[in-house]
């Protein structure tokens, strides 16, 4: 029987497209699964507010009866008008090791894009960069954080078959913090601090961080303008996601820098470890998913950097490194000595050498394809 591509426009479908990464990587060791009910709401218009600004289409294949593939199709107007370009961005690719499936999946995105009046596509991309982005090309023998993604080793393959040439790279590092910092780094943060009259804040409760929540994403907002991707968030979308990740924060992991006017001049925001309780969670907190989630917040062996962001006439003083500074101490008082970061754009030089002090691998590489139609 022949591959049949149908348009997700049905419960069923709907269910095919979030299940199908359940199916396929169930027998990969790396793959973490993520929370479906989040999954499911991130491509429901209801409860996604990106589909205000964003034209979205998802597809599903089968073959003999069984989903064997999916994509979809965005078209996100605040990128589109900062780019000044019809770029439209293909979205959540998956498929078996079958060429004809994954030739399909694309040319149906591409045959939309250009119906739209699309001029070329990228991807794998989200709704923002605070969504799955990349194809993993490298470092698929290490266990994502919770904020990157997974992928098949032959996807790669299946790109070049079919054009699609590489946009651009996100990076990963594996951190290990040393059980000492250098008396150097203690008189620089020194200087730094009284320089420019930065105050250091650390949290203990989950209530000291509401008043920053905002201030964060404002400064993210600005911290993130020149960056591949990225565009202002609207408030709509800030507040989906303080309400999907504020949540699970360990308020001792998120540390927050002050200016002398008393104006967020940094943030950065970690983790412990999600990855292997979301394995042992399978993409459920009932009835035991909560239980495993709760253990890795409260007693963590690893930490996962999740997002770090400083005003942009602070970006090269040094104020990353306070951060870094402060992070260092509370993963020294858990124990903990190994921090994953998320994707790095390999251009991104100033965030890069956030590494430079402390000893590091890079070992994960995610592609952004590109393809002009």
């Amino acid at each position: 029987m022949g591959i049949v591509i149908k348009e997700v426009n049905n419960n069923k479908t709907l269910n095919d497209f979030v299940n199908l990464p359940y199916t396929l990587y169930k027998n990969e060791k790396n793959w973490v699964p993520p929370m479906k009910k989040d999954e499911l709401n991130s491509v429901i218009p209801e409860k996604n507010p990106a589909y205000e600004f964003c034209k979205v289409k998802l597809w599903v294949a089968y073959q003999d009866g069984q989903c064997v593939g999916r994509i979809g199709g965005i078209i996100n107007a605040l990128w589109i008008e900062k780019k000044g370009q019809n770029i439209g961005r293909f979205t959540r690719p998956e498929f078996i090791n079958d060429k004809e499936v994954s030739a399909l999946l694309l040319k149906t995105v591409e045959e939309w894009f250009k119906a739209e009046g699309m001029t070329e596509l990228q991807g794998p991309l989200g709704f923002s960069n605070l969504d799955h982005q990349g194809c993993l090309i490298e470092g698929h023998d290490w266990l994502p954080s919770v904020a990157s993604d997974y992928h098949m080793a032959y996807y790669q393959e299946h790109f070049d078959a079919l054009g699609y040439e590489k946009e651009i790279d996100w990076i990963e590092f594996r951190i290990t913090f040393p059980d000492a910092l250098p008396e150097k780094a203690f008189k620089v943060a020194d200087m730094l601090t009284k320089r420019y009259g930065l105050k250091a804040l650390n949290f203990t409760k989950s209530q000291e961080l509401e008043p920053y929540k905002e201030k964060v994403f404002a400064l993210f907002n600005k911290a993130f303008a020149e960056l591949f991707g990225t565009f202002q968030l609207p408030e709509k979308m800030v507040q989906f996601y303080i309400n999907k990740y504020f949540p699970i924060l360990n308020p001792r992991y998120v540390k927050i820098i002050l200016d002398k006017e008393d104006e967020l001049a940094g943030f950065l925001i970690a983790l412990p470890s999600l990855s292997e309780a979301m394995k042992k969670a399978k993409g459920k907190l009932l009835p035991f998913g909560w239980w495993h989630i709760m253990k890795a917040l409260k007693k963590p062996k690893e930490m996962d950097l999740m997002l770090t962001g400083v005003k942009p006439e602070l970006q090269k003083m040094g104020v990353a490194a306070l951060l870094m500074n402060d992070l260092w101490k509370t993963a020294k008082e858990d124990g903990v000595k190994y921090v994953e970061t998320t994707g790095m754009l390999e251009n991104n030089h100033v965030a890069i050498q956030m590494w430079k002090s402390f000893d590091h691998i890079q070992h994960k590489r995610k592609r952004c394809y590109k393809k002009a139609l």
